[in-house]
């Protein structure tokens, strides 16, 4: 029975509208009060079926819902004859949880949308050659995909040959398209705007970016604030009250009516529903920017935020950096050969740099590695022992080190230089400087930060100290530490803390990954690694910077918004309850009327979250616009001021 009423709520809704104004229609017509009260007391039979059949499986789990005290002001309206506001009080009810399920949809559009940038298939190379048309279900790890012009890619996977454009908005929320080639990623949910493509697939299913994507803003959707979880307690509490309430003035009073309008009135409806459906319209709006928050508490959390940490390398720069300077003390070729060697086997942005430094040069073959974390590598390499890293990995291994060799490397940091050194055999042979320049807007951003009420701004480096505070100064940050270990990081976050900041941190997710734990709010830059994804609150999908103010303004419109329904839930409350008991033209009707009018201003109210943009957002579009109407049709490279 249960599952037909549920199948068939909004047929009864409509049923129960239609006896209403058929009935008002008959009194109207032909006079007649008798059809009139016939008509209406079906409209509240059916109407009121449904509503008594949930209160009844409330009541079996011992709740006491709001579908009680609209069954019982019917069933009073029925003993007083009330057959008028019995009906209207059942339709309006009933239209107002339509309403509430169709706005609800709406502000979850963000899954919808998501969802649907997946195909239902794709096209799998078979052992012949030729492509065959398969369920996405079908395809395994190692197929070859052929995707098309305007093609949706269906799982995460590596270019193997062809060559186009994609569009990756549904990852990172940038709606410039980036160029694929052969040896490049492709994400699941991305289009192909033009050329044609094949691809090995990686991952598949639920094990995709795209996929972990969708997970992760479902569960935020469903997750529950501590605001929540409060109106949730005060509610359960609440509603026996209204209805003791009631109680008491019947009683007293001994007016029926009177009581049976006070459950009418009572109706938490707004209260309810304004909280949740403010933090997922939220949700979904960072996730059309390719901002992922994780959960309705990370956004009231967030709100609050007063400290913000940041990692250099990756984040506050670019990570591309490049070798600026070499200082040679002995064994020249032969110690830059056995750092190439090293260099090879890491993924480090740094090691990359020095890599293609040195791309002539021949590699040898590495015996043996150990990385030291916060120091740098230690290798046997053709039989002798090679240090890659900073000046703590050389006092670790007792490197000695020259006046000349000091000065040489003052130097290097003085000029804004990121050290790598190398020792062979317990000496040092090779100082390297390295420049990783700071990302465009940065600078901006930071002071949006601070707008939005951030006060303090600090730069927690492995660098030297000289470099942070070059880029510290530039930035205009409240502070700056250099020559950190991920565990004094870490320990900074923890100190901050116990001085009762509400402190957010954020890195790349990997190295920074016990720093990003430990703080109040982890935010990962990057495009969505697994570490990332696990290890933080907020996940950037694009590695733009600018996404950061953005997210901490999403984060308090949406708090704000919530406050705001709250307010207007116990505004209209309370201005019912003192309006039936101080006045003389408030009756039920007119109170259900209001009531549910309030559930649909609070819904109205979250759901212009959806299309909220800062003025960050505002400003950078506007400046986007002029450079595009400026430079014309065919200019690319946007990217750089976004």
């Amino acid at each position: 029975m249960q599952k037909w009423l549920m199948k068939n709520r909004n047929r009864l809704t409509a049923a129960t509208g239609i006896l209403i104004v058929l009935a008002f229609a008959t009194k109207w017509l032909f006079k007649s009060e008798a059809a009139e009260s016939g008509l209406l007391l079906a409209a509240s039979l059916i109407g009121g079926f449904p509503i008594a059949a949930s209160a009844w499986q409330a009541l079996k789990v011992k709740v006491i819902s709001i579908d009680l005290l609209v069954t019982l002001a019917i069933l009073g309206a029925f003993v007083i004859q009330e057959f008028e506001e019995s009906a209207i009080v059942a339709f309006l009810f009933l239209f107002g949880a339509y309403l509430e399920q169709k706005t609800l949809a709406k502000t979850r559009s963000a899954i919808k949308e998501l969802v649907e940038m997946v195909p239902e298939t794709a096209l799998r190379q078979t052992a012949d050659g030729d492509f065959e048309e398969v369920d996405l279900d079908d395809l395994d790890e190692g197929d070859i995909v052929l995707v098309k012009t305007g093609g949706k890619i269906p799982v995460d996977g590596e270019v193997v040959s062809g060559s186009g454009t994609a569009n990756e908005a549904s990852i990172t929320g940038e709606s410039m398209p980036l160029d694929k080639k052969p040896g490049d990623p492709v994400y699941a949910g991305t289009i192909l705007e033009n050329g044609t493509i094949r691809m090995e697939a990686e991952k598949v299913g639920d094990e995709t970016t795209f996929g972990k994507i969708i997970e992760l803003v479902e569960e935020a959707q469903d997750s529950k604030s501590q605001a929540e979880r409060l109106i949730d307690r005060f509610s359960k509490y609440y509603t026996p009250v209204v209805l003791l309430l009631a109680i008491i003035v019947g009683l007293i009073s001994q007016d029926l009516e009177l009581a049976v309008t006070i459950l009418v009135l009572g109706c938490p409806g707004a209260l309810v529903i304004g909280v949740p459906v403010s933090n997922v319209a939220g949700i979904g709006n960072g996730a059309k920017q390719g901002i992922l928050f994780k959960g309705s508490e990370v956004i009231t959390k967030f709100s609050k935020v007063d400290t913000i940490m940041f990692d250099k390398t990756g984040t506050l720069t670019y990570g591309d950096p490049r070798v600026s300077q070499v200082k040679k003390y002995g064994q020249g070729q032969l110690a830059e050969q056995l750092l190439v060697s090293v260099e090879k086997e890491s993924a480090h942005p740094l090691a990359k740099a020095i890599t293609g430094y040195y791309e002539d040069l021949e590699a040898k073959e590495v015996e043996a590695s150990q990385v030291l974390q916060g120091g740098g590598i230690v290798a046997q390499v053709a039989g002798q022992q090679v240090l890659v890293g900073n000046r703590y990995l050389l006092d670790q291994y007792h490197v000695p080190v020259t006046k000349q060799m000091e000065r040489d490397m003052e130097e290097l940091a003085s000029a804004g230089n990121s050290l790598v050194l190398v020792a062979v055999n317990g000496q040092l042979e090779l100082a390297l400087g390295l420049k990783d320049e700071i990302r465009a807007g940065v600078k901006e951003d930071l002071a949006a930060l601070k707008k939005l009420g951030v006060k303090n701004l600090l730069l927690l480096s492995g660098d030297n100290q000289k470099t942070v505070d070059l880029v510290a100064e530039e930035l205009d940050l409240t502070e700056a530490y250099g020559q950190l270990l991920p565990e004094d990081k870490a320990e900074f976050v923890k100190k901050r803390q116990a001085a009762g900041e509400i402190v957010a941190f954020v890195g790349d997710g990997i190295n920074d990954s016990p720093s990003l734990a430990r703080a109040d709010i982890g935010i990962a830059m990057g495009s969505g690694t697994d570490v990332a994804i696990e290890t933080s609150n907020v996940v950037l999908m694009n590695g733009s910077f600018d996404r950061i103010p953005r997210a901490l303004a999403l984060a308090k419109a949406t708090r704000r918004n919530m406050i705001e329904n709250i307010t207007i839930a116990l505004a209209v409350v309370a201005v019912l309850l003192v309006s039936v008991l101080a006045s003389s033209w408030m009756n039920m009707a007119i109170g259900m009327f209001i009531h549910e009018g309030s559930i649909l201003v609070v819904i109205l109210n979250a759901m212009r979250l959806l299309a909220y943009r800062s003025k960050l957002q505002k400003s950078r579009k506007l400046i986007e616009n002029n450079f595009s109407q400026a430079a014309g049709p065919y200019t690319k490279g946007i990217e750089s001021i976004q």
